[in-house]
């Protein structure tokens, strides 16, 4: 079982040191979230309730993460989730071919399709077409990573053969983040899924699906499966859940009931009784 510290909203001042803390316990990586613009007003309501505010602050994770790669040496850094189609491919190739290199190859693209439609409409992206350009966008930046060159003729997307160098020195996991048999469905053809939602009897189903499709295509490489473990919400433990559906990954939050702000040290003591309760090796 990997355990992921999650970052999700802390201070940009203390992204650093928590970064540090992270790896001092012995988290296997970090977790970012990612949103680009919020409307003021009404606006879609989040899928599991979280009161978003145009005020809400969100770094650009890319950022975050080099800054983080910079004081750490095994720390991994994973994004819970970049939209990528708010974005475009080669932009968006270049970012993360940069970034896996910088770090050290210790970067993973946490992705999906996004589920605020009036930030499609802000940027001017269209919210209807998302999961199929997002499709075509993760073919083109996985061509040009592999060596270097692209060519595509799809729907959304049509260029000629082109260039874009540096390239990662190993292949850039992709993970889809999910919440229905259709992301499941996605996630199948890449590295791994993350799950948006409690553990129940959709999400076994969608485990399984994931396990028809693999199976049928004949993909046999890792797969990671990973949820957000909800803490005291959740009446089994990171442990039951990964005998009972196979979990390879859990993003906790240790101190997220603790309310008020909090210091890194406060931090750091919750995040050590987390380890001295549910992980086996610290390093």
């Amino acid at each position: 079982m990997k355990y992921w510290l999650s970052l999700l909203f802390e201070p940009a001042e203390q992204l650093v040191d928590l970064a540090r803390l992270a790896e001092d316990l012995g988290f296997e990586g970090v977790v970012l979230p990612d949103h680009v613009v919020i409307q003021v007003g009404d606006r879609t309501p989040h899928p599991v309730g979280f009161p978003l505010q145009a005020e809400t602050e969100f770094l650009d994770p890319f950022c975050a993460f080099a800054a983080m790669a910079a004081v750490t040496t095994r720390l991994r850094f994973l994004n819970y989730i970049y939209v990528v189609p708010l974005r475009d491919p080669f932009l968006l190739a270049k970012q993360v071919a940069s970034l896996a290199l910088l770090s050290g190859n210790r970067f993973t693209l946490g992705t999906g399709v996004g589920w605020l439609q009036e930030e499609f409409e802000t940027v001017g992206r269209a919210w209807s077409t998302r999961g199929r350009r997002m499709d075509e966008m993760l073919t083109i930046m996985q061509d040009f990573w592999d060596d270097g060159y692209a060519e595509f003729h799809g729907e959304f997307f049509d260029f000629p053969r082109s260039g874009m160098f540096p390239v990662p020195i190993a292949p850039v996991p992709l993970i889809i983040g999910g919440h229905s048999l259709r992301g499941a469905r996605r996630a199948a053809n890449y590295d791994g899924y993350i799950l948006q939602r409690g553990i129940d009897d959709d999400t076994l189903r969608e485990f399984a699906e994931i396990d028809t499709i693999r199976d049928a295509a004949g993909l046999t490489g890792p797969f990671e499966r990973m949820i957000v473990w909800p803490g005291a919400g959740e009446p089994r433990s990171p442990e039951q859940l990964e005998d009972e559906v196979g979990l390879t990954g859990v993003i906790v939050m240790p101190w997220s009931l603790a309310g008020g702000p909090l210091s890194v040290r406060d931090k750091r003591e919750a995040a050590e009784r987390f380890v001295a309760a549910h992980m086996t090796s610290v390093t």
